[in-house]
């Protein structure tokens, strides 16, 4: 029987972490492994929402209810940082594709990597999402993807 091994958090060297976050849970807990790693390493953390725009609008539409969800759970991340003796710099974003805006914000902040919280929604084989997928294939930092164990729904 193989042991079961626990991760090593001193490996990952991420110093100033990208999180996407939408409010749930595994979104929150990415944002509570960067904080923890940002914090070992002395760095910085971003947490971003983005709100996708519909091609038929204005990419600088108001789009007020979206908006408010969004700072609503800006909020919540700065409120989860906080308890963890930490900060985050959090940053509304509207895009056409949530996948172009993280990488374009990534690189623009120059971050060592991107934690992105995968929600455990299917059943069956593992799959991600559209925009997980856009990330994985075109970030020019390293990319972590944190699943939610099986059952945990958002708060």
């Amino acid at each position: 029987m193989k042991a079961i091994q626990r991760l090593d958090l001193s490996t990952i060297q991420l110093k100033d972490i990208l999180v996407p976050v939408n409010g749930s849970q595994a979104s929150m807990d990415a944002l509570s492994l960067a904080c923890l790693l940002a914090k070992r390493n002395k760095g910085k953390v971003y947490a971003v929402y983005v709100i996708e725009v519909a091609r038929a609008l204005p990419l600088d539409a108001d789009l007020s209810p979206e908006a408010g969800k969004g700072e609503e759970v800006l909020a919540k991340a700065e409120k989860l940082a906080g308890s963890m003796d930490s900060q985050v710099t959090g940053e509304l974003l509207q895009a056409r594709d949530a996948g172009h805006a993280i990488v374009d914000e990534a690189i623009e902040r120059d971050v060592d990597g991107i934690i992105v919280g995968i929600d455990d929604k299917d059943v069956g084989e593992f799959q991600t999402g559209t925009t997980s997928r856009y990330v994985l294939r075109n970030a020019p930092c390293r990319v972590v993807l944190l699943r939610s164990a099986h059952g945990v729904e958002a708060e």
